[in-house]
C-alpha cells in the first residue's frame, strides 16, 4: 500500500470542494502539496490550511484550459519540489439544461475545463511521473461518466470523455511498462458548491436545481477525500465515491441500455412542466 509522506502531490481545482478536502487529507499524511486553482486566493487559503496542519504546501494560479500554462506549471512544480509522485486532475464545472437550449459558448466552456483540463494535466505531468519511477495519475470523472441523465448532456459528454481518455491511458501505460498507476475517480453526489456555481439554460429553475442537488448530495467532501485516498493507496483503476456512485454504477451492468428508463422516470418526477408547456405553445 502506498504512503504519501514526503511525496509531492499536485491537485488542480484545490480552492474548494473535493480538491480542498483532498489536499487536507494528504496534508495529514505528510505529503508535499502543489495546489492550483483559477482562483488564486482560494488556492492560497487551502495551502495555508495545509501548512497549519504541518505540511509543506504552495499555491499557484493555473487556468487548466490554457495548455501552455499547465505545462509551465508542471515545470514550476518540479523546480520547486523535485520529483512529482501524484497528480489529481480535479478542476471541474457544471452546465445544466436541455440540449435544445445549450449555447455553444457554454458547452465549449465546460468541455475546455472538464475534459481538456484533464488532457492538459495528464500530458504535462506524465513525463514527470514516469521520471519519478513510481508515479500516480488520477483523473476526476463522475458517476455521470458512467450513466447519462436528462439535462446533463454537456456534463455527461465531458465526464464520459474523461473516463474514456483515462481508461485508454491505463492500458497504454501497462502496454509500455511505464511506472505510473492511473486511476479514474467517479464521485456521486458530494456536498460542494458545484450546483450553485453551475451555468444553466433558460428553462432551468436554479433554486429548484440547488434544492434537488442538496437532497441528493449525501457525501461530504471530507469523506470523499478519504475514499479517494484509500483507493489511490491501493492503485485502484476505478474509484467510486459515495454509496450512490456504487448503486448508479451497477445500473448499466445489470440493465444495459434499459437503465435509461429509470433515469428518465426519475427526471420526470422532479421536472417542472413549464418546458413541455412552452413546446406546445403555437
Amino acid at each position: 500500500m502506498r504512503q504519501y509522506a514526503g511525496r509531492t502531490a499536485v491537485i488542480t481545482g484545490a480552492g474548494s470542494g473535493i480538491g480542498r478536502a483532498l489536499a487536507l487529507e494528504l496534508a495529514g499524511r505528510g505529503a508535499v502539496l502543489a495546489l492550483s486553482d483559477v482562483d488564486e486566493a482560494a488556492a492560497g487559503r487551502t495551502a495555508a490550511q495545509c501548512r497549519a496542519a504541518g505540511a509543506t504546501a504552495r499555491a499557484w494560479r493555473v487556468d487548466v484550459t490554457d495548455r501552455d500554462a499547465v505545462f509551465a506549471h508542471a515545470q514550476d512544480v518540479v523546480d520547486a519540489f523535485g520529483p512529482v509522485h501524484l497528480v489529481v486532475n480535479n478542476a471541474g464545472v457544471a452546465l445544466h439544461g436541455l440540449v435544445r437550449e445549450l449555447q455553444h459558448d457554454d458547452l465549449r466552456w465546460l468541455m475546455e475545463i472538464d475534459f481538456w483540463g484533464v488532457v492538459h494535466g495528464s500530458q504535462a505531468f506524465l513525463p514527470h511521473l514516469v521520471s519519478s519511477g513510481d508515479g500516480q495519475l488520477a483523473n476526476v470523472s463522475s458517476v455521470f461518466g458512467l450513466i447519462a441523465v436528462p439535462r446533463q448532456a454537456a456534463y455527461n459528454a465531458a465526464k464520459f470523455a474523461v473516463r474514456g481518455f483515462t481508461e485508454a491511458l491505463q492500458q497504454e501505460v501497462r502496454l509500455e511498462g511505464l511506472p505510473v498507476a492511473v486511476s479514474c475517480i467517479h464521485p456521486g453526489g458530494i456536498r460542494t458548491a458545484i450546483a450553485r456555481s453551475a451555468r444553466v439554460t433558460p428553462s432551468t429553475d436554479r433554486a429548484e436545481l440547488e434544492r434537488a442537488f442538496a437532497g441528493l448530495a449525501r457525501t461530504s467532501p471530507e469523506h470523499a477525500a478519504r475514499t479517494i485516498v484509500r483507493g489511490l493507496e491501493r492503485d485502484r483503476a476505478r474509484i467510486l465515491v459515495g454509496p450512490d456512485a456504487w448503486v448508479l454504477a451497477a445500473l448499466p451492468r445489470l440493465l444495459g441500455a434499459r437503465y435509461a428508463a429509470l433515469t428518465t422516470a426519475a427526471a420526470r418526477r422532479t421536472q417542472s412542466p413549464e418546458p413541455a408547456a412552452r413546446l406546445a405553445e403555437p
